[in-house]
């Protein structure tokens, strides 16, 4: 499994970012291989996170390469004041189930 996290420094959002943000995650969600996604919020710092989780790097590569995804990298700077991404293999995941979480088997997003 992989995640996808992108963090960003909000700006100012337009019509047109909510447009393409949406799209991006309805698409996103409907690739195979998809398994969840979590978003995260720094109070002190005022960035938030965006972590998606993968089946495969081949799924997230399928969001990385989409037209939708590359429009919004070109035009980010419109938005945002800054981003940082990170891609990572997950090497384990465990809980005890009290937890709603993407890579819980229980709440794994249907194929």
């Amino acid at each position: 499994m992989y995640t996808s996290t992108f963090t960003f420094a909000p700006g100012d959002y337009d019509a047109e970012f909510h447009a393409l943000d949406a799209r991006i995650a309805g698409m996103a969600r409907a690739i195979p291989g998809y398994l969840g996604e979590e978003t995260w919020e720094n109070a002190a710092t005022g960035l938030v996170s965006n972590v998606y989780y993968w089946d495969s790097m081949e799924a997230l590569q399928r969001l990385m390469g989409h037209a939708d995804h590359r429009e919004a990298k070109t035009a980010q700077a419109r938005w945002l004041k800054g981003y940082q991404v990170v891609i990572a293999q997950v090497v384990r995941s465990y809980g005890d189930g009290g937890v709603a979480h993407p890579l819980n088997p229980q709440n794994a997003a249907p194929d």
